[in-house]
């Protein structure tokens, strides 16, 4: 076993760890850190808003702590990565103390990330890990992109929030969908694929909010959603947002010949047309969105450089325009996901429910 304290790359960083050490040790460890940093500059603070707890294969230790790196603002307060590797029976751990001075008032927050490398075996009880080294009174985030279901079920019973990506939960679009449901009954869930859908669901909402265009809406009888093929999800909660918001039945879709999906959503006794076509791009999510009415309009919105392009067809004629900033990447939608933590979204469960009736 072995111990160190020091500075950081930066200079500025308090870091301390240990070589098979326990989670008690790990606590210990954080509170003397805090006790050092606050008695050598009484203008620092803790930063107490929301644990993060991630669990990650260890390969990919370096590139997801670049991910969380690059969310700007919406770093999470304590941040605790566990890194399962093959073979491994005891814990390491690293503990890095970092501060923010650029608040008003000149004080500084203190942000702390906890790296435990840990085995398989430990996943069955990795609350026992965690719930030492998280901020108790603070929400708590789980984030499991690599899968680890056990420690997913091991930790349900003391996170607030799960963050997970319908995209790629599941090879299947429809399982993912259903244990995103599953997770929905226990804790409070951030889909980082329902977050990519969030400047199309913006656009096509604000298209449509002057009064002399809203009754377009009880008009519709066509929707069409473009996506990456690894997307579908995002695609199916797409069509499930504006079915659940406008009242539609949701009605089974059908692959047809590995070129998408085709089927209808039902409004009283008329039937609205459903798309979902694959579209190669290299940015995961949609590629477009296409809302059509029987007299000629469709309104469409394709992703174009620098945002989106809309396109307005109606009897009298086109029109063509675009709209800037509309994308945020996939750093700002991790970083959104986060913010995510301490929002609810009402829309969401309704948006779910009718993306897995599609598929039903």
């Amino acid at each position: 076993m072995s111990t160190s304290a020091g500075r950081g790359a930066s200079g500025d960083d308090q870091i301390w760890s240990e070589r098979n050490t326990n989670p008690d040790n790990i606590e210990a460890a954080l509170r003397d850190l805090l006790r050092e940093r606050y008695a050598s500059n009484r203008e620092l603070a803790p930063a107490r808003v929301l644990n993060l707890v991630v669990v990650l294969d260890r390969s990919w230790k370096g590139e997801v702590a670049n991910r969380l790196e690059r969310v700007g603002r919406y770093h999470a307060s304590r941040t605790v990565l566990c890194a399962v590797e093959e073979g491994r029976t005891e814990l390491d751990a690293l503990v890095v103390m970092s501060y923010d001075s650029r608040t008003s008032g000149g004080t500084g927050v203190m942000y702390e990330t906890i790296e435990i490398d840990l085995g398989p075996s430990h996943l069955r009880h990795l609350n026992t890990i965690i719930d030492p080294v998280i901020v108790s009174e603070l929400p708590t985030m789980l984030w499991s992109p690599h899968g680890h279901d056990e420690a997913v079920e091991s930790l349900l019973g003391m996170v607030d929030v799960i963050l997970l990506d319908t995209d790629q939960l599941c090879e299947d679009p429809a399982d993912s969908l259903e244990r995103t449901a599953e997770l929905l009954n226990s804790a409070y869930v951030v889909d980082l694929a329902w977050l990519r859908t969030t400047p199309w669901r913006e656009r096509l909402a604000s298209s449509f909010d002057p009064a002399i265009r809203r009754q377009r809406l009880q008009e519709l009888t066509g929707l069409g959603v473009r996506h990456k093929p690894s997307s579908e999800a995002s695609a199916l909660l797409m069509a499930g947002w504006l079915t659940s918001r406008l009242g539609w039945e949701p009605r089974r879709l059908e692959a047809i010949n590995g070129s998408g999906m085709r089927g209808t959503a039902a409004r009283g006794s008329d039937e609205i047309e459903i798309r979902l076509e694959p579209s190669e791009q290299e940015a995961p999510g949609l590629a477009g969105v296409t809302v059509s009415c029987a007299d000629a309009f469709s309104l469409s919105l394709d992703r174009g450089r620098g945002g989106l392009t809309a396109h307005q067809q109606r009897s009298d004629g086109e029109r063509e325009w675009q709209i800037l900033g509309a994308s945020r990447g996939e750093g700002g939608i991790l970083g959104e996901g986060v913010r995510q933590a301490l929002l609810r979204d009402p829309t969401y469960g309704p948006a779910l429910d009718a993306a897995r009736s599609f598929l039903a």
